[in-house]
């Protein structure tokens, strides 16, 4: 069985205390999860602040704090890539899979980090980030926190973290629309178009798949520089023809 796993504090156990992902003493590393059949684990950046900044010895700020971590974790996933890759998205954990990694994804506890500045969600989605834990203990920009009093319990989420929250699933359904979209004309291209080599048509699907390519890399710049390269590698095989999922 392969076990996906949703939160782990470990980033912060590596960033604070100088451990590495791939082999510690903590609950999780690398290797534990190799051997327990991890398919994809999501690697909190959890945000100290308050009493929990100062229990941790973290001085950064929230926002400069989320940057070095995302710095480590990023290090962490190029220094261990023959045993995981990141994932930002099925596909990718599929395909990582396929290649004989586990994956990682990268998702953030308390979005204190925003500071209020709408911008930044779609900043942290571009660094990977796939899920936000919108509050912690603590009232943060985007709302207040679960209390005993229960009228302090029902202030519920800010001006903000409401736009934010509107924000965050405008990404996710943009990505997911437009997906769909390219993969549609992708496969009607390639089922609608049955040539030589070196024909003008050939050459008319071939930029009709570049455009595709050239619109998602506005969207995901390593994706589309991917598929790209996969798409450049078919055509210097000499096939006559090719395909690939979007």
């Amino acid at each position: 069985m392969k076990i996906i796993d949703l939160h782990c504090d470990t980033l912060m156990e590596c960033y604070l205390s100088g451990r590495k992902l791939r082999e510690s003493i903590g609950h999780i590393d690398l290797m534990k999860m190799k051997e327990g059949g991890a398919l994809a684990q999501m690697f909190a950046i959890f945000i100290p602040t308050n009493d929990s900044a100062k229990r941790h010895g973290a001085t950064q700020a929230p926002y400069d704090y989320f940057n070095s971590v995302v710095d480590l974790y990023n290090k962490e996933m190029a220094a261990n890539a023959d045993l995981i890759a990141p994932a930002h998205c099925v596909a990718d954990i599929l395909a990582n899979k396929a290649a004989g990694k586990m994956s990682g994804v990268l998702t953030v506890e308390d979005g204190v980090a925003l500071d209020g500045k709408i911008e930044r969600v779609d900043e942290f989605y571009q660094k990977g980030v796939r899920m936000i834990g919108l509050t912690w203990n603590y009232e943060n920009c985007i709302g207040y926190p679960c209390k005993d009093d229960p009228k302090e319990h029902m202030l519920g989420l800010k001006p903000f973290g409401i736009e934010a929250v509107q924000r965050m699933s405008e990404n996710a359904k943009l990505q997911d629309r437009e997906h769909q979209l390219d993969e549609l004309r992708w496969r009607w291209l390639d089922d609608n178009s049955v040539f030589n080599y070196f024909t003008v048509e050939r050459l008319f699907v071939f930029l009709q798949k570049l455009l595709i390519i050239e619109r998602w890399d506005s969207l995901d710049a390593d994706e589309g520089m991917k598929r790209y390269n996969a798409m450049i590698a078919e055509l210097k095989s000499g096939m006559d023809s090719y395909s690939f999922e979007i």
